[in-house]
């Protein structure tokens, strides 16, 4: 094998290694009874499969069944001048790198944090050598590296109307992408779980760990939100599906007013 897989989290390692660093972080959890590895192979045996479908006009979601590790959704961008595949998921086949291909040529691969690393390099590979984006900040996460590997920070203009902003939060590199074309031209946001899309559709949450629950300081979350003030857009997508169908921007200011506000204590007396 050239490469294994952390059955927790399903991002790729160049070598079996005692515990993976991304499970063993305050973010995120390695399983009771240890570290368990996996490969490609015997989650093709175990007769997993990938779906891609169209979520709007231009964006796809690429998922596996069952899910692999997260069990992130990806987002496949399409533009003329090439497409953006987003968050890549943990499981490949022929048939997976087919329906992408089928869809116009992928011209980069990013994931929002380390936690979505996936086989994001297997993904390239499978699909001609794409670059893979890594933020500068959480590049010390990658665990299979690879030329590929190109790193970035701050903002990125992508491809024509699609840009990668890095507001952290989450990691220090953790970043969102603006589709400026998305919403019927309104703009959308694929916000990885940077800003994570509520179940109730009109709010968002921010936080250091979700599995944990380590919340962020009221400051760090008005810098993201910020960081996205700047862009117009009326939908966003987290990572598992979830969205703010509309209005989004207003949404996303309007919840990390609320956040600092309970951080700061504004409403201790409805405690």
């Amino acid at each position: 094998m050239s490469f294994w897989i952390c059955e927790t989290c399903a991002v790729e390692h160049s070598e079996q290694v005692e515990v993976c660093a991304i499970c063993a972080d305050e973010r995120q959890w390695v399983p009771a009874d240890g570290q368990h590895w996996t490969t490609l192979e015997e989650l093709s045996a175990a007769g997993y499969k990938v779906e891609v479908k169209a979520v709007e006009p231009g964006l796809y979601g690429v998922t596996s069944t069952p899910s692999a590790g997260i069990g992130q959704q990806s987002m496949l961008v399409q533009t003329a001048e090439g497409n953006l595949l987003w968050d890549p998921i943990g499981y490949l086949d022929d048939d997976a790198v087919e329906q992408v291909r089928a869809l116009g040529e992928v011209k980069a691969i990013i994931a929002s944090h380390p936690h979505m690393y996936g086989v994001q390099v297997e993904w390239s590979r499978r699909l001609g050598g794409v670059p893979v984006y890594v933020s500068e900040a959480d590049a010390e996460w990658v665990a299979r590296q690879d030329p590929v590997i190109k790193t970035w920070s701050g903002t990125l203009d992508l491809l024509p109307g699609v840009t990668l902003i890095q507001p952290g939060g989450h990691f220090p590199g953790s970043a969102v992408v603006h589709w400026a074309e998305g919403a019927e031209g309104k703009g959308v946001i694929l916000a990885g779980d940077t800003i994570f899309a509520n179940p109730d559709r009109t709010s968002v949450s921010f936080m250091r760990s979700y599995p944990n629950r380590i919340p962020l300081s009221g400051a760090v979350v008005d810098r993201v939100a910020k960081a996205l003030d700047v862009f117009s857009y009326d939908r966003l997508y987290g990572n598992f599906g979830a969205s703010i169908p509309a209005d989004a921007r207003t949404v996303v200011r309007r919840s990390a007013d609320r956040h600092a506000a309970w951080a700061r204590g504004d409403f201790d007396h409805l405690t």
